[in-house]
């Protein structure tokens, strides 16, 4: 294949078929007919030559509607390595594809089954993956081929897609942009003598100006010369080129044009298809050699059992130039022709369709539930949405709009859901519902904070209608919305109110979460009484478990909320919800943190911040982002602890995220202690009690008591601290929040005079702080440094030891050198800290290396974080050295000094 004036691209594609490191692979962008599938061939020819695999899958614009089309296109060549998938993503693969029946697969799971099916493929020769008109894959086979990319780390495995538009599929999937221009005017000169090398010199001049480098032009217009239209300057080019394809169709038999419009419209390709539904539009069986003529007419090619179009924009001119009638009359009659797929043939009625037509509507919606089971939510939405315009009954017509607008927030289609839920004719509770839906996204951070009361009033009326459940989702909501805003005292009492009123039980854990969003305080206590029954309990239902653990860490039990989201994360993983899994990482990694988990919470956070800005939440991402922040800023990094605030501020800034913008703060106030500079500490700290500051969060302003009081006394302003005491001892009063009450007896110890501090030191040393190990150092430091300043220097060593010690095993550097520095003051010098595995391994090697710690193969370490297990085997080869270890029972040790 001879390719004029693409040498250069050529040479990059062919390099990253090499597989040079950095790049999974090349996203190829131009116009239609700019020659991309000519580059991706000659690229996907040299590749074969080299011994690479390769495999292919190629969007069509009516395959676009079957869930999984593209994919199953893709992984045919490699469908015997199905069988030997873990059983989780086996099921998931072969219900995806429709070779089994199974419970709706997650599309993270048939992600990693398709990422797991390539790398053993790859495993034997390197893969080259050829993804063409990736504009038109159906939308479950494109995320699962962006999933694959964003985790093609060490395989022997490059991508090679191709896009039409600078907008759709993998743009966000880490692929390196490759913009197709035109050709110069040389490289245009060259190509038209090739194809037409004895033009009439006048028509090769007007030819070469009027194709202006295009590459499509410049090899089809040369046939159409005589038809001056086609060469008309005024028509854009792409209308040019269909006149062309059309015209060459107007001078074929009868016959053929019917075969040629049949084959256009059905999206398999299929010739033994094609024949027979032509067979019925004419009234008589046909023979292959009908489409002999478009053969000739260079329309079509023959495959194995195959018709394809030379170029899409062939297949797109036919259907344009036939009548509404013939393209009718030709749908029904594939219609006929696939009677035992009824998906395909609901479809084919749909578009035949010229009205309203209840029956075709009622098989697509079958067809909807369908693709829904197999994880298809863009297909069952497409599928609803058609269902919808044939609605004859318009209450039906609203009710599969909001289904597909559920399905569409569900997915994370926010456009797609604003779209279907903008019908005029709904009924005032169908838009109350409607606006409830798009409440979904982001959890209402962007709103308005009075459409909390709005939607708790929605909730009543639901509950009043008898539908518990669907009151309880927009009771959730709302509740969520009360940690991202501040809606204030009258909206959380009205939200109370309807909890109270709710037939739910009490120990639901969704109505316990709704309780402690809503009044972490005012419920805490009872909050707190049922987590500490339900903890015992943890395991049986991830859903559940990430319920609990984000009520934990609102009524301030951090080891509750560490163990509930530890709980809850495994399950989360193995049912490939990746959606709510960054939800319970980020609970985990604030909590571990203010615990002093830093190993634990470092992996978790990475993940969180990763997996949230995979599924679209990016403040969700901001939080997990502050939580890196804090980490760095606990280990001494202060530079990368400010990084990441200015990162994360940015993200809880464009909505006003309150978590977000609090976690900012108190990262920062960690720095500024750090670092000396208090008073600095106290202004950042000090903004998280403010309720006109946005980083004000009703509950975490009250769980940074320990940090604000340290930076309060070391700036001078002790008695400022006194009046913030003051107004949060009411709290302790009607809360018994671990955190809080930790706090406060730190602050009441460190700020009392000297004839009562020490017996509040000791008091707070002898309070339960046993899962609180960060805490009690806190404790022994503070009251070491104050037994130095009376002079109680021998005193003061066991103390500031205990604190040096404790700092040391957690990581907490910053904290450890404080230790460090106030021993030698009393006397005693301190061994320096030798580097552990938290100080060589980054997050991500840290979670790989625990889990191989824990005993798990590298498919199952995989499975647990989304990665192929060659991967997982490539990164413990890197991390074996950096420990010094040579085996997993090393490793095990070498992990396990971590937590003692």
């Amino acid at each position: 294949m001879t390719l004029h004036g693409r040498d250069v691209e050529l040479k990059e594609l062919t390099e990253l078929v090499d597989g040079p490191e950095g790049r999974v692979g090349v996203l190829v962008r131009g116009e239609a007919g700019i020659g991309k599938s000519a580059l991706v061939a000659a690229a996907a020819a040299a590749a074969s030559v080299a011994g690479t695999r390769v495999l292919r899958t190629t969007g069509a614009e009516a395959e676009q509607d079957f869930a999984y089309a593209g994919l199953h296109q893709l992984l045919h060549p490699v469908r015997s390595g199905v069988a030997e998938l873990p059983a989780p993503q086996r099921t998931a693969l072969r219900t995806a594809l429709g070779l089994a029946e199974g419970p709706e697969p997650s599309a993270y799971l048939v992600g990693l089954a398709a990422l797991t099916l390539l790398a053993d493929a790859a495993a034997a020769k390197p893969v080259l993956v050829v993804a063409e008109d990736v504009q038109w894959l159906d939308r479950a086979s494109a995320d699962v081929l962006a999933f694959v990319a964003r985790r093609i780390e060490t395989e022997p495995i490059a991508l090679l897609a191709t896009l039409r538009d600078d907008s759709g599929p993998l743009l966000d999937a880490g692929l390196s942009p490759m913009p197709l221009g035109r050709l110069t005017d040389d490289a245009a000169t060259e190509l038209l003598d090739s194809v037409a090398p004895r033009l009439d010199a006048m028509v090769r001049t007007r030819l070469l100006a009027e194709s202006a480098g295009h590459p499509l032009a410049l090899t089809e217009l040369p046939s159409a010369v005589a038809d001056l239209d086609v060469l008309d300057p005024v028509l854009p080019l792409t209308e040019r080129l269909e006149r062309t394809f059309a015209s060459r169709v107007v001078t074929l038999p009868e016959s053929t044009r019917a075969a040629l419009l049949v084959a256009a419209l059905n999206e398999t390709g299929s010739i033994a298809e094609t024949l027979a539904a032509t067979g019925i539009l004419l009234g008589t069986p046909v023979e292959p050699d009908v489409l002999g003529p478009a053969v000739d007419a260079r329309l079509v090619e023959f495959e194995v059992g195959c018709v394809t179009f030379r170029h899409p924009l062939m297949r797109s001119a036919i259907p344009a130039a036939a009548t509404l009638g013939d393209r009718r009359r030709a749908q029904l009659a594939l219609a006929e022709t696939v009677r035992e797929h009824p998906d395909r043939r609901a479809w084919h009625q749909a578009r035949a369709a010229s009205g309203p037509d209840e029956t075709v509507a009622a098989a697509l919606e079958s067809a909807a539930d369908r693709a829904r089971r197999r994880g298809g939510a863009a297909a069952a939405i497409a599928a609803l949405e058609q269902a919808a315009r044939l609605s004859e009954d318009q209450d039906a017509r609203a009710d599969r709009l909001l289904r597909a607008a559920g399905l569409a927030v569900e997915s994370g289609r926010r456009e797609t859901a604003e779209r279907l839920v903008r019908d005029e004719s709904f009924s005032p509770r169908r838009k109350a519902a409607a606006s409830q839906l798009l409440s979904g996204f982001e959890d209402g951070v962007r709103e308005d904070p009075a459409r909390i009361g709005e939607l708790a009033a929605l909730a009543g009326a639901v509950a009043a209608d008898g539908q518990d459940d669907a009151a309880m989702r927009i009771l959730w909501g709302a509740a969520m919305r009360c940690f991202w805003a501040e809606p204030g005292t009258t909206a959380r009492r009205t939200l109370l109110d309807v909890a109270a009123k709710s037939p739910i039980h009490d120990d639901d854990p969704r109505l316990i979460a709704v309780a402690a969003y809503v009044a972490p305080f005012e419920r805490g206590a009872a909050v707190l009484e049922q987590l500490r029954v339900l903890v015992g309990a943890t395991g049986a239902d991830p859903e559940t478990d990430r319920y609990l653990g984000s009520a934990s860490l609102q009524v301030g039990a951090f080891d509750l909320a560490a163990r509930f989201s530890t709980a809850a994360v495994p399950g989360l993983r193995a049912q490939g919800k990746l959606g709510v899994l960054p939800r319970a990482l980020a609970v985990q990694a604030w909590s571990r943190v203010r615990l002093g988990d830093l190993a634990g919470a470092a992996p978790s956070a990475a993940e969180a911040v990763r997996l949230a800005r995979e599924t679209g939440q990016p403040f969700m991402g901001g939080l997990a982002l502050a939580v890196q922040a804090e980490i760095a800023a606990l280990r001494g990094d202060h530079k990368q602890a400010s990084a990441l605030a200015d990162e994360a501020e940015r993200a809880g800034l464009a909505a006003g995220a309150r978590p977000v913008l609090a976690t900012v703060q108190l990262a920062r106030g960690l720095v500024g202690l750090s670092e000396g500079r208090y008073e600095d500490a106290f202004a950042d700290l000090r903004r998280l009690l403010d309720p006109a500051d946005p980083a004000y969060q009703l509950a975490l302003r009250a769980y940074c008591v320990a940090e604000l009081t340290e930076a309060a006394v070391r700036a001078g302003q002790a008695d400022a601290m006194r009046e913030i005491l003051a107004e949060l001892e009411p709290l302790a009063a009607v809360t018994s929040a671990p955190a809080l009450h930790i706090g406060l007896r730190f602050a009441r110890a460190v700020l009392a005079p000297k004839e009562t501090a020490e017996d509040l030191f000791t008091a707070a040393l002898q309070a339960e702080l046993s899962g609180w190990p960060a805490e009690r150092g806190r404790v022994h430091l503070a009251f070491g440094e104050w037994l130095r300043r009376q002079r109680r220097v021998v005193e003061s060593r066991a103390h500031l030891r205990a604190a040096r010690e404790t700092f040391d095993a957690l990581g907490l550097a910053a904290w450890a050198e404080r230790a460090r520095r106030e021993l030698r003051s009393a006397g005693e010098s301190s061994p320096n800290r030798s580097p552990d595995a938290r100080d060589k391994l980054t997050p991500h090697e840290l979670s790989i290396a625990q889990l191989a710690a824990e005993g798990l193969t590298n498919r199952e370490i995989g499975q647990r974080l989304y990665l192929s297990h060659r991967t997982v085997g490539t990164h413990l080869h890197r991390i074996f050295p950096k420990l010094g270890v040579s085996s997993r029972a090393e490793l095990a040790g070498a992990v396990r000094a971590l937590s003692d």
